[in-house]
């Protein structure tokens, strides 16, 4: 099935509306990470989605309709509830906003199906191709590479998780995701070794984070990978725009001075 045609006309329908309510709702200073940065990428993975599903794969031609919706959605909640819960708060919000906009409900099939549990992350069920299966997978791509590094610190510290904890919660986690999303795009080509990579750069970065993590007598010189943990800690707490932030000059972490420029070219890419 052709997509971008219905891609496209989704885009020309609903972006606009869609960042408007967005930014009547929510507070991009509480919780910046999953902002409407994060869900403009996660439309972007959509319809990278979309665009290398496997050959033959049968999807409804209202899919692209759905997915944007979702994709701009889904995290709203978040504006009052920063728990692993604040999806069934985004459906609500969701629904206001397709009465709002005289609507039919029944014309995004599994929309609201999707916004409330994209974020359960068990995946018992096999992969699939419906709205809530690209849309958790949209979402967990942007999980991952410096964006996710930073992403998933936020969230975990502001859940209240023992940074001594962070580093394995999340590689489990991060792992999850990641081979959920290979069993549809393992043969995707360039598509999946690009996550992959990203991934790569999440998982690598926290493996060195729990090493430092399980010193006994911890030297602060080479404390690299906590030390950019704390960073994050300290601008999170502060409510700093971290799309600002730039390491100082005198700083001599180099793990900081990758992360803070791998992150600023990912921001810069939307990638």
């Amino acid at each position: 099935m052709e997509l971008t045609g219905p891609i496209e006309s989704a885009e020309k329908q609903f972006i606009q509306i869609l960042e408007r309510y967005f930014v009547s709702i929510y507070d991009e200073k509480k919780l910046p990470s999953h902002g409407l940065n994060h869900h403009r990428r996660v439309w972007a993975n959509a319809k990278k989605l979309l665009l290398n599903l496997p050959p033959g794969s049968i999807i409804s031609d209202r899919l692209p309709y759905t997915l944007i919706l979702a994709s701009y959605m889904h995290d709203l909640g978040m504006a009052t509830d920063h728990g692993p819960k604040h999806g069934r708060q985004s459906m609500e919000l969701c629904r206001t906003f397709v009465r709002n906009n005289e609507l039919d409900e029944d014309d995004f099939p599994g929309l609201m199906h999707a916004i409330r549990e994209h974020d359960n992350k068990d995946y018992t069920s096999s992969a699939g191709t419906g709205a809530l299966d690209i849309l958790s997978m949209a979402d967990d791509l942007d999980a991952f590479g410096f964006t996710g590094i930073y992403r998933y610190t936020e969230i975990y510290l502001l859940r209240g998780i023992d940074p001594a904890s962070l580093g394995y919660r999340i590689r489990t986690n991060a792992r999850q995701r990641f081979e959920h999303f290979s069993k549809i795009f393992s043969n995707s080509g360039t598509f999946f070794e690009q996550q992959k990579q990203k991934y790569l750069i999440l998982d690598g970065f926290f493996k060195e984070y729990d090493k430092e993590i399980s010193l006994k007598k911890p030297d602060s010189n080479v404390l690299y990978y906590t030390g950019v943990v704390r960073m994050l800690s300290d601008i999170i707490r502060n409510q700093q725009d971290i799309f600002e932030f730039a390491v100082p000059a005198h700083y001599d972490n180099p793990v900081a001075k990758v992360f803070f420029e791998g992150l600023a070219k990912e921001l810069a890419s939307g990638l």
